[in-house]
């Protein structure tokens, strides 16, 4: 981290979200950070049907090949990987909330960020919880320019995106439609193929979701400002 001075952290579940849902942003940002929370093999070795889909064997040799795809898809938008020791809930051993906001604002605290970008927590009980985990930082933070990202493939859930903005606004978080600014040096062109590129180094997961069910990671990327009100502060 000493050679490099990321601005833009992206917060992301799993190993493909980030790319998945913020590709063409990232390929704009070089030099982005990207955290994934659950990149930790199983204490114990299993093997979930997911697994089972995507291809493997077991879930430890998931996490090794998963982490492989990620390099690789990072490598291609000179992103830098950062990961957490946390399992995820397929794993049947996930962290508190608590656990990952501590270790999150951490790992935030080390890099030179100004923007952060995080998961809105649609549908997937796993991206959920990292939703709330940011939720409880974000108050102590406002330093940074806060944006949340709506999931590919998640976000497609019916109702899912109103039922959050709904929860935000009760939480006192004003979110509005927003894009971050980008190195306008990249065309959208080619931020498009650097993401197709990149997305595609997660054949195992492309695999797991199937021919066809996985078409909106390469429509139009959404973004929403966070910005707390009084009722969030403390």
């Amino acid at each position: 981290m000493s050679e490099t001075t990321p601005r833009l952290f992206i917060v992301s579940p799993h190993f493909d979200d980030a790319v998945f849902s913020c590709g063409a942003l990232l390929a704009a940002h070089p030099d982005a950070a990207v955290c994934t929370v659950f990149a930790a093999s199983p204490e114990h070795d299993m093997r979930t049907e997911w697994d089972k889909k995507a291809g493997f064997a077991s879930a430890r040799e998931a996490i090794r090949e998963r982490t492989r795809e990620d390099n690789r898809a990072l490598d291609v938008l000179d992103a830098i990987p950062l990961r957490m020791p946390f399992r995820d809930g397929q794993y049947a051993d996930s962290p508190s909330i608590g656990q990952m906001a501590a270790t999150l604002e951490e790992t935030i605290y080390r890099t030179t960020a100004n923007t952060l970008l995080m998961p809105l927590g649609l549908q997937h009980d796993d991206h959920a919880r990292v939703f709330e985990a940011c939720c409880e930082i974000l108050p102590r933070l406002t330093h940074l320019r806060w944006f949340g990202y709506e999931e590919a493939i998640h976000r497609l859930t019916p109702g899912a995106l109103q039922a959050r903005l709904a929860d935000l606004a009760r939480r006192g978080i004003v979110a509005t439609p927003a894009h971050p600014s980008a190195d306008h040096t990249i065309d959208m062109q080619r931020r498009a193929q650097l993401k197709r590129e990149a997305v595609n180094a997660y054949a195992s997961q492309l695999r797991a979701f199937g021919a066809g069910h996985y078409d909106d990671v390469f429509a139009t990327e959404r973004y929403w400002q966070l910005s707390v009100g009084r009722r969030a502060k403390k």
